[in-house]
């Protein structure tokens, strides 16, 4: 028998079909949909369909809710609200269960799926966000579609789908300390380029996943799309299973029992052939920062501004030309001797207990710049609950953090949290292009421990000189 990737397991399971023009048909195991779902809900209307499996479908506003209470009437602009609202009015009229406002697991879709239990090892994960690529750290093969295809997913449980090609991403040796997940996938981006897995579904392999939490795993994850990938994934282990163990969706008793017997079984197996392959020295990876408009244009912390100009290719050199003229900034100017006016700490890349933890160790005893502008946003109203217990929430306050309710906040533009026109943000999300924080604002990405160092000193800092 031909050995299989971990991938191409997955989909021969999910595959229903395939047409002569080599599409498939796909039986999808689990749908996520948030506010976005209202244009995919009229259609079906429009059509006189019902949602197939409300079942195997949940529901949680994240992109457009407020952070700074859990009031509807805070969501910010109309239309908003009505999005908000049309969610809650399907989902109650569609059998679907959500996790609304006022429930205490609500959160952003990509943490609370996991921390529910939701995302198992060897499911087939759906949702109408790009960054639904995050469950596919416990094993999963997990996508972002478009409204249309949402539409479909709600009316049929299934997915027309091209198979994209392979790619294994080897990442070996150990990590420095204070160097976390969000360090190896932009290091692993500042490699390859914005557009070094297009086609391919990445597996993430190796010596430093395996030591790497699920946490920091759903981190690389989240950000196998920034590569151009069409979904990330790590095999399924002990921590994996450690780690949905006990969860509320996840199987009890004898059925968690048969759950891993199989879930064992569903790894890369030996001999296995990957279109593409990349190896990333791990040692090597130091904290990172971006400087330009794409996730790739990063660099260690302590370093300088790249000489854009000596590119080769002249596409590339106005692109990013462009880029140091947008984030005013000069070639050969130290990161540590840029201000910043904004710290964000949250996001599906980075709202999780883990991520928290991290930042409050270095904050702890420490005081925000003047003129810093800093929140915290947890993941999920778990999280900031989780949070709460450790006292976490007063060493992001008592620092001079802003502590909000869980929700998208400030990776992007949508709900009033923005960072103003020509202002600069240490931003612990996922994407820096232009306009993502708001009209002409300023995005750096960072880890949550660089985020915390940078509030403190007012400009790009490195955690490691404070011991964080």
């Amino acid at each position: 028998m031909k050995p299989l990737t971990l991938f191409e397991k997955i989909w021969a399971a999910h595959e229903v079909h395939r047409d002569e023009d080599g599409q498939s048909l796909l039986y999808v195991d689990r749908h996520f949909i948030h506010e976005g779902s209202r244009t995919p809900y009229k259609q079906l209307a429009d059509r006189g369909l019902k949602v197939r499996r409300p079942d195997l479908t949940f529901a949680v506003p994240d992109h457009y809710v407020a952070t700074t209470s859990r009031d509807f009437a805070d969501v910010d602009g109309e239309d908003r609200k009505d999005m908000v609202a049309s969610l809650t009015r399907n989902a109650a009229a569609s059998g679907v269960v959500e996790y609304g406002l006022q429930d205490e697991r609500h959160g952003i879709v990509h943490v609370m799926g996991p921390e529910q239990g939701l995302s198992l090892p060897g499911m087939l994960i759906l949702c109408g966000d790009s960054h639904t690529s995050t469950h596919g750290a416990v094993g999963a093969l997990a996508f972002g579609i478009g409204a249309s295809e949402v539409g479909h997913v709600l009316a049929t449980q299934t997915l027309w789908q091209r198979k994209p090609r392979t790619m294994r991403v080897l990442i070996e040796g150990e990590l420095a300390p204070g160097v976390s997940g969000k360090d190896v996938v932009l290091a692993l981006i500042a490699q390859i380029g914005v557009n070094g897995a297009t086609g391919h579904v990445i597996e993430f392999a190796g010596s430093t996943m395996e030591a790497l939490s699920v946490e920091g795993r759903l981190t690389v994850c989240n950000m196998a799309i920034e590569a151009g990938a069409r979904a990330g994934m790590v095999a399924p282990d002990d921590k994996t299973f450690a780690y949905l163990r006990e969860r509320p969706h996840a199987p009890k008793g004898e059925a968690w029992e048969a759950a891993l017997e199989r879930w064992r079984g569903i790894v890369t197996d030996p001999g296995a052939i990957f279109d593409r392959e990349v190896f990333l020295d791990a040692t090597t990876i130091e904290p990172m920062v971006t400087w330009g408009n794409r996730p790739s244009e990063a660099v260690p912390v302590t370093a300088a501004i790249p000489d854009v100009a000596a590119v080769e290719d002249p596409t590339q050199r106005g692109m990013l030309l462009a880029a140091l003229d947008y984030m005013g900034l000069k070639a050969g100017t130290k990161l540590a001797d840029v201000p910043v006016d904004y710290v964000f700490i949250g996001s599906c890349t980075n709202g999780r207990i883990e991520d928290f933890r991290a930042a409050a160790a270095v904050l702890r005893g420490r005081q925000v710049a003047p003129g810093v502008k800093a929140i915290a946003v947890p993941g999920s109203g778990l999280v900031r609950a989780q949070a709460e217990a450790e006292g976490l929430d007063r060493v992001f306050t008592e620092a001079g953090f802003e502590w909000r309710f869980s929700g998208c906040s400030m990776c992007l533009a949508v709900n009033g949290d923005t960072v103003p026109p020509g202002k600069r943000s240490a931003s612990t999300s996922n994407r820096n292009f232009v306009g993502r924080q708001g009209p002409d604002a300023r995005t750096h990405l960072v880890s949550p421990a660089t985020a915390a160092a940078t509030a403190i000193a007012g400009r790009f800092a490195d955690h490691r000189a404070l011991g964080g």
